[in-house]
């Protein structure tokens, strides 16, 4: 009879430290879901001051088509882009595009005394930062889940309740470009 109320006592602690994997699990993976989405709104609006950028730049550097154009090919791309991976890549050509855009003030005295230019680039600038810091948000949530799926004893149950490895918001070969924050003088 002793031997029974033993084995039912395991299970139930078995049970119940499934049940609170699982909820730590949970808990790690809606972090890694809210940390993406944090990234999601700072790319977003990125992506919505483009447009009035190009049109500032466009008044003064009407002959600059192709940097334009790659801006526009760049920002179309990433606004499509779908899930870490495909997104790092497409913001990294943005990042390179832009950088370039913004260089080209250099050339046109006109265009960098532009307020409204300026107040772009400042915009633009600190929402680089912004992405910056929200990514390593998300690479530190995405590690922290990561471990949580492979430390023991919660491995035993991350496979069974279907928790796999995310990826990192990786900038890949693009890194340097992209660690390069478009400098913004005047």
């Amino acid at each position: 009879m002793s031997t029974g109320w033993i084995v039912i006592g395991v299970l139930v602690v078995l049970v119940l430290f499934a049940f609170a994997a699982y909820n730590r699990l949970i808990a790690l993976s809606q972090r890694v879901g809210q940390a993406f989405a944090d990234i999601d709104v700072q790319l977003k609006q990125r992506h919505d001051l483009i447009p009035n950028l190009l049109e500032t730049v466009k008044g003064y550097a009407a002959h600059e088509r192709g940097t334009l154009d790659d801006v526009v090919k760049a920002r179309n791309a990433a606004m499509s882009a779908q899930g870490p991976g495909q997104v790092a890549a497409a913001e990294g050509q943005l990042s390179g595009a832009l950088g370039r855009l913004i260089a080209l003030s250099e050339a046109y005295p006109d265009l960098k005394a532009n307020a409204n230019f300026q107040q772009l680039a400042n915009e633009l600038s600190d929402l680089e930062n912004k992405i910056a810091a929200s990514r390593r948000f998300f690479n530190n949530a995405v590690q922290e889940y990561n471990t949580g799926i492979q430390q023991m004893p919660a491995a035993l149950f991350a496979g069974i309740f279907g928790f796999t490895r995310k990826d990192f918001f990786d900038l890949g070969a693009d890194r340097s470009t992209v660690e390069q924050v478009p400098t913004v003088k005047f």
